[in-house]
């Protein structure tokens, strides 16, 4: 089997990109014949297409990328198997998603989006992202690297720590963390609210509102707000750090920091929808909250990242649900009880390892694309 893997190599800290690395490292081991390149380097795929000639080209991203990741490989006689996330409604390519022999996607719930909007679901098969257990591992609170983390952020030693990661909070969920945290503040041992978030333009905007909810909320000293630029290495020792990972996120279809927080032996908190429901166990592995609301649309403005003009209007039939919010009192009761009982964190961190690394770890993810792309395609 001849693999050669389309993402944004040589790997940034991005999500796409860890997505493709530990493909990448997971058929290394196993020993297939795989190689990268840089999913936007049409000079240097085409070079690979005509030496190498890989049985498939798979393409990380989402339908959107449709031109680099499928129509690229298909002009040049080279199939094109994508391994997509969601990422809103599924404007356009329906034809050319529907004519492929396989498609892998991230959750269960990234398939029911693309079969919602227009693709075949009898092509498409589930392939979670990889997470690295060797990198992700459980350590010691008094580990000088955790003191050093926690330290730098200004969180005591005796005050228990709540993370969310992501290019902004807003859509991990934090502000519903923080109404949360509000309704038991007194009621718990002392605290602070840890987010790490991406530098950028949307990022600014985002974060003044939140810090705005935290003022409002009467909780703004305890929340803390990291803006920088953080390599993949650093990350375990941040999510080391925390005593519980919180990330009921509005959109979500995989949840790979929720999963690396697993990975470390910590506690999530999350919400029962979307990617989330092929990651985390309610009670066992996570504590889930239920859905309080879905926001509805009934049209999108889209633009040339979807193949249209910009400013082109789509209106639906049948409206369509495009973010979710947890329910905080179930967040409240949830961070209530994670952080007045200490035993129930060490529980659910350790199942969460467990789950992580049977079902997870980047070596099992890699074995199993083997195992559809020879069910699938028949290729050895």
């Amino acid at each position: 089997m001849k693999v050669l893997l389309l993402y944004d190599y040589p790997a940034s800290p991005s999500g796409l990109a860890t997505q493709g690395e530990l493909l990448l490292k997971g058929l290394i081991e196993l020993g297939v014949d795989v190689h990268a390149v840089n999913c936007e380097s049409p000079l240097e795929k085409e070079w690979y297409y005509k030496w190498f000639k890989p049985d498939v080209v798979v393409g990380i991203g989402y339908w959107g990328h449709t031109p680099d990741l499928i129509l690229h490989p298909q002009k040049h006689n080279v199939l094109p198997v994508p391994w997509l996330v969601a990422n809103g409604y599924i404007a356009n390519y329906q034809d050319t998603l529907n004519n492929l022999p396989l498609i892998l996607v991230t959750s269960n719930w990234v398939k029911e989006m693309y079969v919602r909007d227009g693709i075949s679901g009898e092509n498409i098969e589930v392939l979670p992202v990889g997470c690295d257990t060797d990198n992700f591992i459980p350590v010691a609170k008094d580990d000088p690297q955790t003191l050093a983390v926690r330290d730098s952020l200004g969180v005591k030693p005796d005050e228990l720590m709540i993370l969310t990661v992501g290019g902004d909070a807003a859509s991990k969920g934090a502000q519903e963390v923080m109404q949360a945290l509000a309704m038991i503040d007194g009621k718990v041992p002392d605290w602070k609210y840890v987010c790490k978030v991406w530098p950028q333009p949307r990022t600014e905007v985002q974060t003044g509102a939140d810090l705005a909810l935290a003022r409002q909320l009467g909780i703004d000293k305890k929340v803390l707000y990291a803006t920088s630029i953080n390599s993949r290495n650093f990350m375990p020792h941040l999510i080391g750090a925390c005593d519980i990972y919180a990330a009921p996120s509005r959109l979500e279809g995989f949840g790979m920091s929720q999963v690396e927080a697993n990975a470390c032996e910590k506690p999530v908190i999350s919400m029962k929808a979307m990617g989330m429901l092929d990651t985390m166990i309610d009670g066992e592995t996570a504590l889930l909250a239920n859905v309080a609301q879905k926001i509805v649309v009934d049209h999108v403005i889209l633009g040339k990242a979807a193949g249209y003009p910009e400013n082109h209007r789509v209106d639906f039939d049948i409206p369509r649900t495009v973010d979710y919010r947890a329910n905080t009192d179930d967040l409240a009761q949830h961070l209530l009880n994670l952080m007045n009982h200490p035993l129930l964190r060490v529980e659910l961190g350790k199942n969460g390892r467990k789950r992580v690394v049977e079902h997870f770890d980047y070596r099992v993810v890699a074995k199993k694309f083997v195992e559809i792309i020879q069910r699938k395609l028949g290729i050895n």
